[in-house]
């Protein structure tokens, strides 16, 4: 029983081996678990809006305090995405987000018995927020290393979670709240959120590992077999090139490209074979997190770009409930919005997953038209001032969210930012930046509105946010090309320095003047 349940536990959490990117397969299933993960972290992080009026009523705060629940959250979430890399590098993707989705679920159901608002700071902002991080971060990366020529749309149909849980969740938590109260809906969410444990136990590890082809041998050469039955004189003679079988790894090293007397390259040939046959080179170490792309001027532009358009993502769905509700719009009607809201999203995303999986297109400049437009839609939202003209506002930055909140880490993958190689601490490293934005964000937009007295300029300073984000995205290719321009430079300089210092063929030169001087000296 005990081998049982070992063999098991071994099937669940071996990695899958392909010659080359699957584009499907157990990625299919991944993307899967990866619709409900968003659901059930992102999903309930904008959904959190519902509660906002009753947490100010029931602990008698402010705007600007309230807000800070959501941004500690977000800023936990972010802060500790390198330690989500760290972590999945060590132990697994599988296992990392399976304890993530503890921890989210602990910390919702400790904070519907939370007394005052620093409560919520602790088990909302703290716990949970870290288990978002643990749950979110490598499942997204996982599903980004299955897929190459889908990945875009692949991602982003799979992460409308989030629009599905936010149309959902904002009607049935509000209907829910008029039965049984805000805490124990809250409570419900959070044992809700436990189902994200399933959710990591279906991702499974990923290995690419390139087909190697091995030349066939002629039916005439001896076989390995052919060895045990050889003399005395032609075991010698392998043992003396015991040394040449210990450097054959190297390219420069293989029979086929070495110059050896005719007697000794056979042997050498064959000892090899047998090397590659019954031992496996080690793996290289993989780095646990790897900040060499702080070097890379093209990602420190990306990374700038999220830290400023990370002002305008969860902001307006924390405030549009309530500046709703400051025009005179009913708390039904509020919920309508939010969830139409959610419902264009869902469009946007799988609108920005097709175009972008088009061949002949430049993906950032798309990302960039996106950010420019979201821009706009937020500048928007203070014009309105009746429910159609809000619910228009909604379903427009709705679907521009999606263009971009879909595609924006996926897209560190692509070879204008960083590539696929180093997509998983390229995640962690962005992430982390962004925590700044989620930290100071929602706060920013709460003091605003109690120094102003109005929602609109909460989207104001959201939309600020989202222009200086799009001047960093334009110039992330820019700073790419002048990057792998200025590589190039240098390893054409570095060739020419080598190559007239040490021929590669330098031997065979030396021998072949040799013979010539030789044959003049006979005068032949």
């Amino acid at each position: 029983q005990k081998m049982t349940v070992k063999a098991v536990k071994m099937l669940c959490t071996a990695p899958n081996v392909y010659t080359k990117v699957p584009d499907g397969g157990w990625g299919w299933t991944i993307a899967f678990a990866f619709f409900f993960v968003e659901a059930l972290t992102y999903g309930i992080i904008k959904s959190f809006g519902v509660f906002f009026n009753d947490l100010m009523e029931s602990f008698d705060e402010t705007n600007s305090r309230i807000s800070w629940i959501i941004s500690i959250c977000v800023f936990v979430q972010t802060f500790t995405a390198p330690l989500s890399t760290v972590l999945s590098n060590r132990f697994g993707h599988h296992f990392v987000v399976m304890a993530g989705g503890v921890l989210i679920s602990t910390g919702m159901v400790t904070a519907s018995f939370a007394r005052t608002v620093v409560d919520m700071y602790v088990t909302i902002g703290v716990i949970s927020g870290l288990g978002y991080c643990l749950s979110f971060l490598p499942t997204v990366t996982i599903l980004s290393q299955y897929f190459d020529k889908r990945r875009s749309l692949v991602t982003a149909v799979a992460s409308t979670g989030e629009c599905f849980a936010v149309f959902s969740f904002a009607p049935a938590i509000t209907a829910l709240k008029e039965q049984i109260g805000w805490r124990y809906s809250l409570l419900s969410v959070g044992v809700l959120q436990l189902s994200i444990v399933i959710c990591g136990s279906l991702l499974r590890p990923i290995i690419i590992k390139e087909h190697e082809e091995v030349k066939a041998q002629p039916p005439e050469e001896p076989t390995e077999t052919k060895y045990m039955l050889e003399n005395e004189q032609t075991r010698t003679s392998i043992e003396s090139i015991d040394s040449g079988v210990e450097i054959t790894t190297s390219p420069s090293n293989v029979p086929g490209n070495t110059k050896a007397e005719p007697k000794s390259e056979e042997p050498k040939e064959h000892v090899q074979i047998l090397v590659e046959n019954n031992s496996t080179p080690p793996e290289p170490k993989t780095k646990l997190l790897d900040f060499s792309v702080m070097r890379d001027y093209s990602f420190i532009c990306y990374a700038f770009f999220g830290l400023f358009a990370t002002l305008g993502f969860f902001a307006p769905s924390l405030y549009i409930i309530p500046l709703s509700l400051s025009l005179g719009i009913g708390k039904d009607h509020s919920a309508y919005i939010l969830s139409a809201m959610a419902i264009a999203e869902v469009f946007g995303r799988i609108s920005a997953g097709w175009v972008l999986n088009k061949k002949p297109i430049r993906k950032i400049y798309i990302e960039l038209i996106c950010v420019v437009l979201l821009s706009v839609a937020l500048f928007a939202f203070p014009f309105a001032s009746e429910f159609w003209g809000l619910m228009t506002c909604s379903i427009f930055f709705g679907f521009m969210l999606g263009t971009v909140a879909g595609t924006h880490i996926p897209l560190l993958a692509e070879d204008d930012v960083v590539g696929i190689a180093k997509m998983s601490s390229a995640a962690g490293v962005y992430v982390f930046i962004q925590s700044l934005a989620g930290l100071a964000g929602p706060p920013l937009a709460g003091v605003l509105v109690d120094t102003t007295q109005n929602y609109s300029s909460a989207f104001y300073s959201c939309a600020a946010g989202m222009v200086l984000g799009a001047v960093f995205l334009s110039l992330v290719r820019p700073c790419k090309a002048g990057l792998c321009h200025r590589q190039q430079q240098c390893a054409e300089e570095s060739a020419a320095e080598v190559v007239p210092d040490l021929p590669d063929d330098f031997i065979e030169m030396d021998i072949g003047k040799a013979e010539n001087s030789g044959k003049g000296c006979d005068g032949t």
